[in-house]
Parts: C-alpha cells; sequence; structure tokens
C-alpha cells in the first residue's frame, strides 16, 4: 500500500489493484479525538478483512457524515453516479416498488472508497449480492430501553443464544458500537424475508417467555421496558450496522465482534478507532468461522407455528410498510382509545438532529420542572424518523409516573426540523 500526496491537499491510496483518491484527508470527522477522513480510512484498510466478513458481497446503504459527527447527516441508498468503475453495484428492489442500484464491496479498495465519501458505519442487507430474494442472516437486535445498564444487555444476550442453541442455531456476538449488543445467526439461503422475520419474532417472543424481566418483544416503545428484541430488523429494506462499523460516537466506538468467553466482561467502550485496529492485528476476527456453519430455521418456523397456534399471531411492521396480512392493528397504544390512559403520551420537542431535539427537551423540562421530576428514564422516547434521504428526531414524553392533576392536555412540539 503506497500514499501519495497532491498539491490541492487530496491524497490518493493504491489498495488491492486500485488507486483511491482521499478527497480533503484532513477533514475532522470526530472532534474530540481529532480523528480525520484518513484515519478512517485507515482504519478500514486495517480491519478490511473482518468487515468484508459483515459487508462484503452485500448490497450497503451509504450513512454519510460529510462534515463529521457534529454535523448534519444522511442516508443514501443510491450509489453516487460519479464512481470509479471498479465499484461494484446491484439493483435492489423495496417495498414501495422503487428500485435503487446499492454499492457492494469486495475488497479493501471499496472500503477505502467508501471512507472518502465519510462513511463512517458499513450498513448491509442481509443478503448476497448474487440472491436478493433470500437472507443469508438472521439478525438479533438488543436494544435497551433509557436507563437500562450493560449487564442486562449482557443478560438478555445469554437468554438468546440459549434459544438459539436450543433450535441448533449459532449466534454470533459483537457490540452494537452504541448500548446494544448484536447476534448475527448465519443461515441457510431458503427462506424468504417474511420467513426470517417471522422467525425472528418467534425467537424474540421465546427470550421473552424466559426472561419477562429482562427483556421485550413489545414493538411500540411506550410498552417497552428491558431490552428490546427489535425482531423488525430482519423486515426487507432493514439494514443494522455490520461488524467494525465505526459509530458516531464522541469516542469512536467500533461495533466489535466478540467471542461468548469475552461478553461477560467486554464493555461497549473498550472498542475505538484508535484501539480496534491492535485488537485486529493481535486476535484477528473473532467471527472468522461463521461462514462454515450455516444453520437451518425450521425449528423457530416450528416454534412460531406453536406461538400462532397459542394465539399470539403476527406482530406490528415497522410504519413505512404497507399492512400485512394477519398483522395486529397498527396503532400505538397511546392513541388507542382503549389504553391511552396507560400510555399517556405528549410529544415535547423535533429537531433535524438528536442534538437539536435533546435541547428542546431541555428547555420542556426547564419550564415544566413539577412535571420533570417525576419521569424515569424509560418515559423518554427519542425516535428517530426517517425519510427516504434524511432524518430528523422527536421526542415523546410517557405521563405514566406523573400525578394526573400535572398532567398537560395538549402541548405543541418546541423545536422543529429544519
Amino acid at each position: 500500500m503506497a500514499t501519495r500526496t497532491s498539491s490541492d491537499k487530496s491524497t490518493t491510496r493504491e489498495v488491492a489493484g486500485h488507486e483511491v483518491a482521499i478527497s480533503n484527508p484532513g477533514k475532522i470527522l470526530f472532534p474530540k479525538p481529532q480523528f480525520t477522513k484518513l484515519d478512517l480510512v485507515d482504519y478500514y484498510l486495517a480491519v478490511a478483512e473482518g468487515a468484508l466478513r459483515g459487508a462484503g458481497g452485500r448490497p450497503n446503504m451509504l450513512v454519510r457524515f460529510p462534515n463529521g459527527i457534529g454535523s448534519e447527516s444522511f442516508y443514501q441508498k443510491r450509489a453516487p453516479e460519479a464512481r470509479p468503475d471498479w465499484i461494484e453495484v446491484v439493483t435492489l428492489r423495496f417495498p414501495s416498488g422503487r428500485t435503487a442500484d446499492e454499492v457492494v464491496p469486495r475488497d479493501a479498495a471499496s472500503l477505502a472508497w467508501l471512507a472518502n465519501l465519510a462513511c463512517l458505519e458499513l450498513h448491509p442487507h442481509p443478503v448476497r449480492a448474487e440472491d436478493l430474494d433470500h437472507p443469508d442472516e438472521l439478525r438479533v437486535d438488543l436494544d435497551p430501553v433509557p436507563g437500562i445498564k450493560w449487564p442486562q444487555v449482557r443478560a438478555v444476550a445469554q437468554v438468546a443464544r440459549a434459544v438459539l442453541q436450543d433450535c441448533g442455531l449459532i449466534g454470533w456476538p459483537k457490540t452494537s458500537g452504541s448500548r446494544g449488543m448484536h447476534l448475527f445467526v448465519r443461515i441457510e439461503q431458503r427462506w424468504g424475508f417474511d420467513e426470517v422475520r417471522r422467525a425472528a419474532l418467534a425467537l424474540a417472543r421465546e427470550v421473552e417467555r424466559r426472561a419477562p424481566k429482562l427483556a421485550t418483544s413489545k414493538w411500540w416503545k411506550e410498552e417497552r421496558q428491558g431490552v428490546f428484541v427489535d425482531y423488525n430488523q430482519n423486515a426487507k429494506d432493514r439494514t443494522v450496522a455490520s461488524a467494525y462499523s465505526v459509530r458516531p460516537t464522541p469516542d469512536a466506538r467500533v461495533s466489535a465482534p466478540l467471542s461468548w468467553d469475552e461478553v461477560d466482561s467486554a464493555h461497549p467502550e473498550d472498542f475505538t478507532l484508535a484501539t480496534m485496529p491492535k485488537r485486529f492485528a493481535k486476535i484477528g476476527d473473532r467471527h472468522a468461522d461463521m461462514d462454515t456453519k450455516p444453520g437451518s430455521l425450521d425449528a423457530l418456523l416450528e416454534l412460531s407455528a406453536r406461538q400462532e397456534r397459542e394465539g399470539q399471531g403476527d406482530a406490528p411492521w415497522p410504519p413505512h410498510y404497507r399492512k400485512q396480512p394477519g398483522e395486529p392493528p397498527r396503532v400505538q397504544p397511546s392513541k388507542s382509545r382503549m389504553r391511552a390512559e396507560k400510555y399517556p403520551l405528549i410529544e415535547v420537542s423535533r429537531g433535524k438532529n438528536k442534538k437539536e431535539a435533546l435541547a428542546g427537551l431541555a428547555a420542556w423540562k426547564k419550564g415544566n420542572a413539577r412535571i420533570a421530576k417525576h419521569l424515569k428514564p424509560a418515559d423518554v422516547l427519542v425516535d428517530q424518523m426517517r425519510g427516504r434521504s434524511s432524518a430528523w428526531y422527536r421526542i415523546r414524553i410517557n405521563l405514566q409516573h406523573v400525578p394526573e392533576k400535572l398532567r398537560p392536555r395538549t402541548l405543541s412540539p418546541t423545536r422543529k426540523p429544519g
């Protein structure tokens, strides 16, 4: 690998037989540790073998932070038209009926090219470019509600692991790089998206049944407690950050593959853009063998059928999907007349990014101190609302712990997205 710096402050890297132009390599993407775009490129080159095991050969949605993590980011499903001829793309068809040519990284040069676009995270679909209709990966996303500590996430991961083992499947754990954990399961390419999602829903419900005080499969945020097992991450067109993805946190954390021996001792903050290359050079990829043992969904689908016979049918889908056959009414508990009293929600803030929305929340709390003092961490619901190419945020408050005499009847957002 060679580096050449030109007079216009760009850098060219020769990687895997390709020249990768790095524009504005000194651009600061992470202000606190002062990590630059070139640091991001070097990181992905250092962990390329593992990163490609997670995202390589798959269509990837781009999540770009062109001005660093403190500025606006955007989602980009369609590959840039101006791209090298060695960047592979494949055409995906989405539930909306639209199509998009998405990037399929195949080598380290592709990762360097993505890093040059300030793509911090790798967001692959759970399918291979050669077969877009049959996932080869089931994804168990463990998402703790506010106030839940890391040890509880670990405990739920162990329960999920046991369910998978009972079904003849192997879960490969990794930190999400944020507050949660992922278990990725390689599966045979025999089932479509709907069947994989149904299997994931069965798993989520079984985890909740075994650990009802620790985990939940409830879709609506106001109903959740503990660690949410997000079955809908297996619906078509959903992506999550893959192994070795760099996350937009102040310390530049990364999604770290773990062995099960490490799960009970590792912490998310242990793994960053600075520390992961050293770990990778020393021990390699903890998920190196995951492709050798694809499993069958038969047992989980049998569990799903048993749950259905016992009265548990389908569960809510993400809001932008068409209403599915057998899906229960897609109505938030807080908007249902029969259940609104249990989940009295008000919206208090909106923002074009999370920072702006949180500023609105802080302003609301300052002006409503008598109410705010009764709130628990899980009563603050932060929602990322995704549009076609960008996201905005809203914050709602569950007033369930606020005395009725203090509850406002209506409240308009204090901040609106730009």
